[in-house]
C-alpha cells in the first residue's frame, strides 16, 4: 500500500538524525523545537557516530486538500523516515487526473482522511530506499502509482508501485503514461481483445486517455480509429494524432454521423468515456459481435444499457476500472505499464501533453481540466 506525506508533519523539522537517534528523537523531528533541544540532538547525533539521515531537515513542498471542495494549499512538509519496504522519491511531474478533482471534492469511490495530498501518478528520481528494496536503487528514474501524495516535491511510496523509466523515455513523458495509456492498452488489447484493420471509436477522442487509445490502436494494433469529440478543434486534434477519421458529436448524431463513415455495418469497438446519449448512440453503432468498453461517464449521466441491443445484435458491453486490477490481477495490471514504457521507448507511441502547470498553480490546473479546456495530458512541474 502506498503512503501519502503524514499532515501531522507540517512543521520545520530541526536536526537530520539517523539511525539510533532517529528512533530516539523521531517524535521532535516534526515540531517545532527549542535551542537547547537542537542542540541536544545534534550531540545526540554526534555521539552515536552516525550519517545524518538525508531525510529529515529538509522540509518539501505539497499541495494539501485541507477541506473538501475547497482550494489546495501549498504548504512545507516534514519529511518522516522510509520503512523498510518503502521508497522516497524525489517527484519530478506528477499526472492530474478527474479523479484527484472529486477525491478532493469528497466525490470519489475512495474516501481519504483530510489533510491528504492528492496526486496518484507521478515521475521522478530515487532518493533512498528502505532495507527490504532491491529492485530500484538511488538515482533511479521511475514513475509511480501512489493512491495519494504524487503533487509534492517529495513521496514515500511501496516499492511495488515503482517502475524504472526505460533509457530514451524522459520525465515529462512517463509521467503522462500510466494512466492514461495504461487505461488504454487495458481498454483495447485485455478487455476488446482489439485486432489489426478492426475499426475503434473513442469518445472524448482528445482528452489524455481519448488520445492514448487513438494512439495504441493506430500504432501498435494497427486499427482504424474514429475519433469523436465535442468540438471542431478538438476532432482537429485527434487527427492529427493519428485518427483516421473524426466526427463533432455537439453537432448532430453520432450513430449517424459513423453511419456515414462505415456504411450500414458499424464499428468493431467502442472506447466510450462520455456516457448518456453519448454511450446510447455509440453502442449502436456497433457491427454483429462489436464490443463497447465502458471506462468514464465524463458527460455526467450514467446510461441504462438497454439489453435487446445486446440479443439483437449479438454485442457485448463490458467495463474498465483499470485501478481495481492493481488488487484483483496484479501482474496484468503491471505488464500494462510495462507495455506502455516499452512501447514509447520504441518510439510506437508518444503521449500527447497539452498544458504544463507548477506546483503554486495546481488550482488553476485543476479548472483548467474541469472547465474541459484540456487537451491530452495535464501535468504539475515540480521542479
Amino acid at each position: 500500500m502506498s503512503h501519502a506525506p503524514g499532515p501531522v508533519a507540517r512543521r520545520p523539522c530541526a536536526l537530520p538524525v539517523t539511525g539510533a537517534g532517529q528512533a530516539a528523537a523521531g517524535s521532535y523531528c516534526r515540531a517545532r523545537t527549542s535551542p537547547l533541544w537542537r542542540h541536544l540532538l545534534w550531540a545526540m547525533a554526534a555521539a552515536w557516530g552516525r550519517t545524518a539521515w538525508q531525510g529529515c531537515g529538509r522540509n518539501y513542498r505539497a499541495a494539501l486538500c485541507t477541506e473538501l471542495k475547497r482550494p489546495l494549499v501549498i504548504e512545507e512538509v516534514a519529511p518522516r523516515p522510509v520503512q523498510p519496504h518503502e521508497v522516497r522519491v524525489n517527484v519530478h511531474f506528477c499526472g492530474i487526473n478527474f479523479a484527484d478533482i472529486l477525491a478532493c471534492r469528497g466525490q470519489y469511490q475512495e474516501r481519504h482522511q483530510i489533510p491528504f495530498t492528492p496526486g496518484m501518478e507521478f515521475s521522478g528520481m530515487v532518493l533512498e530506499t528502505g532495507t527490504d528494496v532491491s529492485m530500484v536503487k538511488e538515482g533511479d528514474r521511475v514513475i509511480g502509482l501512489p493512491a495519494l501524495g504524487g503533487m509534492a516535491e517529495e513521496c514515500i511510496i511501496d516499492h511495488k508501485n515503482l517502475w524504472q523509466i526505460p533509457e530514451k523515455v524522459s520525465l515529462r513523458e512517463a509521467a503522462a503514461l500510466p494512466v492514461s495509456y495504461g487505461t488504454a492498452i487495458f481498454a483495447l488489447e485485455h478487455r476488446a481483445c482489439t485486432q489489426p484493420g478492426e475499426t475503434v471509436l473513442v469518445t472524448a477522442a482528445a482528452g489524455a486517455t481519448g488520445l492514448a487509445v487513438i494512439d495504441v490502436a493506430t500504432n501498435v494494433l494497427q486499427a482504424k480509429v474514429i475519433a469523436a469529440a465535442g468540438s471542431d478543434e478538438k476532432c482537429q486534434l485527434a487527427m492529427q494524432r493519428g485518427a483516421q477519421s473524426s466526427v463533432n458529436y455537439s453537432r448532430g448524431s453520432l450513430k449517424e454521423a459513423v453511419g456515414k463513415l462505415v456504411g450500414s455495418g458499424g464499428v468493431n469497438v467502442v472506447i466510450d468515456m462520455v456516457g448518456g446519449d453519448i454511450f446510447l448512440e455509440a453502442l449502436r453503432s456497433l457491427v454483429h459481435e462489436g464490443r463497447i468498453v465502458v471506462v468514464g461517464f465524463a458527460g455526467g449521466t450514467i446510461a441504462s444499457v438497454p439489453a435487446n441491443l445486446l440479443l439483437l445484435k449479438n454485442i457485448t458491453a463490458m467495463g474498465l476500472y483499470w485501478g481495481r486490477y492493481r488488487h484483483q490481477n496484479f501482474p496484468i495490471f503491471s505488464r500494462s505499464l510495462s507495455s506502455a514504457l516499452q512501447y514509447c521507448q520504441e518510439g510506437r507511441i508518444q503521449p500527447h501533453i497539452g498544458e504544463v502547470f507548477k506546483l503554486e498553480e495546481v488550482n488553476d490546473a485543476f479548472l483548467h481540466v474541469t472547465q474541459r479546456k484540456s487537451t491530452g495530458k495535464v501535468l504539475l512541474s515540480l521542479k
